[in-house]
């Protein structure tokens, strides 16, 4: 009997952990497409660098995260997209090529609905069918 309760307290002790990383990857997105908007509705370069930084750290600690084994390459890859996207419009920035900088940014946005559809649970027919 001890056993038995020592087996399942540790079984919901890893099923928590794993749900509370999931829903701190989840928080870590919403706040990235948050930084995301910002950028995109601010009109000086130096509140869309600020908002830059902002979405590259998120990146920085997405990339910290566990991912389902059969995704995590493309994850990994999917962030280093958006970092260097990132990196490039900051260096328009810098020139004060805000307009081209914004434009590069939506690239962004092209990015994040590819790769979140590696991470969509599967939908009825798939589940019944198959891929």
């Amino acid at each position: 009997m001890r056993r038995l309760v020592i087996i399942l307290f540790s079984l919901f002790f890893v099923q928590s952990a794993i749900s509370s990383q999931s829903q701190d990857l989840n928080q870590t997105m919403k706040n990235m497409g948050h930084a995301y908007k910002q950028a995109m509705e601010a009109t000086e370069a130096y509140e869309i660098n600020r908002h830059l930084d902002t979405m590259l750290s998120l990146l920085k600690d997405s990339k910290q995260h566990s991912f389902k084994a059969d995704v995590k390459a493309e994850s990994i890859q999917g962030l280093e997209k958006v970092t260097s996207v990132i990196e490039q419009a900051k260096n328009l920035l810098a020139q004060e090529q805000i307009q081209q900088a914004k434009g590069l940014l939506k690239e962004v946005d092209v990015l994040r609905k590819h790769y979140h559809k590696l991470h969509e649970p599967p939908g009825f027919w798939e589940l019944l069918f198959g891929k």
